[in-house]
Parts: structure tokens; C-alpha cells; sequence
């Protein structure tokens, strides 16, 4: 199967070594899976600083709370739908405490929501990771995630 790179960009302050554990926990499982893509975390200051520019043909996912509502196995579909297509990078921007500006919601293939509450970063990292294990676990049939 083809590989590509699964990047978390976010904005802000780091807190919480309960919490970066619980990422590690499931971008450390993610590894496991044959299908999985390599896990990159790239941390950037709360302001001023631009993220890099992404590899050509990157899917862009922002996480905005106005964004769409994905199941687990919807967005196992999508993650698989942008592998099977070529894509080798799908990057996850999750904003400082002021959010995404206009222009990186405008530009995004895909607006995503954990909900219409607002998550601290360490926590909507972990959620993201935890999410991503779940994909990965659902399009390699492992019995990880339970339907229903």
C-alpha cells in the first residue's frame, strides 16, 4: 500500500505531560500498522509564525469547531480516498487560542470538528492522534474500533 506522511501542525503553548503522553500512546500504536502514514509534529509559536509550506499536492485539514462533523469510519474513508488518490501528505493545522484566520479556512480541502466546543491544544492533540489510530485501525480491519 502506498505510504504518506500524517502531519499535526498547531499553534501555542505546550502543557500537560498526561495529556502528550496519551498523543504518544497513539502516534507510538499508529507505527504499528503496516498501513499507516509516518507521524510528524511540528510546533509553532503562539504568533508571528508561518507554517511550511507543504509538500506539493498536501491535503490540508484545518480544525475549526465551525468545521464538519466526521464519524470515525467517514474519516477512515476520507484518509483512505486521499492515499488510494496519491496524496503523500495530509497535514492537520489546530490554531492558537484566537483560531484559524480566514484565508487558511478558505483554503483547507477539509474543515474538521471534534464538536462546537472549543478543546485545549494538548487535549485536541491527543483526540486527533487517537483519531488517527482509529482510521488506521479501521482500514487494517484490526478490531480496535467497535461499530454501533
Amino acid at each position: 500500500m502506498r505510504r504518506g506522511l500524517s502531519n499535526a501542525l498547531r499553534n501555542g503553548r505546550n502543557a500537560g505531560r498526561f495529556l502528550a503522553r496519551g498523543r504518544g500512546r497513539f502516534t507510538q500504536q499508529l507505527r504499528g500498522f503496516c498501513i499507516s502514514w509516518p507521524t510528524k509534529v511540528t510546533e509553532l509559536p503562539d504568533r508571528g509564525d508561518k507554517a511550511p509550506e507543504p509538500a506539493i499536492g498536501a491535503v490540508s485539514v484545518v480544525l475549526d469547531e465551525r468545521g464538519k462533523t466526521l464519524s470515525s469510519t467517514e474519516l477512515a474513508k476520507r484518509l483512505e480516498n486521499w492515499r488510494d488518490g496519491g496524496k503523500r501528505e495530509v497535514r492537520f493545522l489546530i490554531g492558537a487560542a484566537d483560531g484559524h484566520d480566514e484565508e487558511q479556512r478558505q483554503s483547507a480541502d477539509l474543515l474538521l470538528s471534534f464538536g462546537a466546543a472549543t478543546w485545549p491544544h494538548m487535549l485536541a492533540r491527543a483526540m486527533l492522534a487517537e483519531q488517527l489510530f482509529r482510521a488506521t485501525s479501521i482500514l487494517a480491519n484490526h478490531p480496535y474500533h467497535r461499530e454501533g
